[in-house]
């Protein structure tokens, strides 16, 4: 038998999840005992209302982007494909709510709903790396990217990650659990530590590459900063001139606050996943997973409805009458 400490026993009786984890399950003293739902809790209540609402807000996303011909641009599929991926870790956390607190919980929904989540936040994590990808060659290459061969480009770029992104999802549902060696375990139930250090290794690796494009963008922007002070000094105190190009302060800190809430939803959870064990306690482990799977709620107010286009065809979808000319920007940083 495995003993539990404190800090376990008392996380499991206040998130109602005490007997959906797979260690939980072989302590019982009776091997015959169908496991049944837990009773429903303050925990069980928020994990069901946050993926909704990621549901919600990204299917909006989807539906507008592909309802919308012109939004064909690499950013869009980029965007697209990250609220596809932030869509389906809402349906993720949707289906762990009702293995866990509606419906007897199985080994089969513990790896289907641990590999569907495991797809998503990479898809997610992946797309937002290829947004940063777009934002710098968006600027570094302004006069070239965004023609037709860099969004066929894109579009191969998105089936490569989807493709390996579905892979890694599988990979618990191939054999990659600790459902029959507890001892193999990671921080993340039925997920094994093998699985978990090389996905959390990649996720830093994403990390760290998505943090150098950043760097590279505000080095870019600082030259074309540069350029255009310069080329003020030969131009007349145009008000309009003034106004157009003034806002880089405020795009500066839009900048910070987006790699902000990059780095402190994702870096813990990656950190932890490699460092942590079986032993460590389940509540470590949703202090930082439910931050990184929190970030597909804000992803769409960072990203996707933050860009004017896309707010501009929810508006004329909204009110038809008002807003009957879009013009539409390839980026909007």
């Amino acid at each position: 038998m495995m003993t539990q400490n404190d800090s376990d026993i008392w996380f499991e009786e206040s998130s109602g999840s005490g007997m959906t984890s797979p260690l939980s399950q072989l302590d019982q003293s009776d091997p015959t005992t169908i496991p049944e739902a837990s009773p429903l809790s303050l925990w069980g209540v928020a994990l069901c209302v946050s993926g909704t609402l990621i549901v919600s807000e990204n299917t909006i996303v989807v539906a507008a982007i592909l309802a919308t011909p012109s939004l064909r641009a690499p950013v869009f599929l980029l965007l697209a494909s990250l609220a596809l991926a932030d869509l389906l870790a809402g349906v993720a956390l949707i289906l762990h709510f009702l293995f866990l607190f509606c419906v007897e919980p199985t080994d089969w929904s513990d790896l289907m709903t641990s590999g569907l989540l495991a797809t998503s936040l990479t898809a997610s994590l992946l797309s937002l790396m290829g947004v940063a990808l777009d934002r710098y060659l968006s600027l570094s290459h302004a006069l070239t990217y965004g023609s037709r061969h860099s969004r066929r480009c894109a579009a191969g770029l998105l089936a490569l990650v989807w493709l390996g992104s579905c892979l890694i999802g599988l990979g618990p549902m191939l054999g990659w659990h600790c459902l029959n060696d507890i001892t193999s375990c990671s921080v993340a139930r039925p997920l094994t530590r093998t699985y978990l250090s090389l996905l959390c290794g990649g996720f830093l690796l994403v990390i760290m590459v998505t943090l150098q494009l950043y760097t590279g963008i505000c080095r870019v922007a600082r030259r074309h900063a540069h350029a255009i002070a310069t080329q003020r000094h030969f131009l007349p105190d145009d008000q309009s001139y003034n106004s157009k190009h003034g806002g880089r302060g405020k795009g500066l800190s839009r900048l910070l606050l987006v790699l902000g809430v990059f780095v402190s939803f994702w870096t813990p959870f990656a950190l932890y996943g490699l460092l942590g064990d079986a032993s460590s306690s389940p509540l470590y482990t949703y202090a930082t997973l439910v931050p990184a799977a929190g970030n597909s709620l804000l992803n769409p107010l960072l990203y996707s409805l933050r860009n004017r286009d896309i707010r501009k065809v929810l508006l004329h979808a909204c009110c038809p009458h008002r807003h009957t000319h879009n013009t539409h920007r390839p980026v909007d940083v």
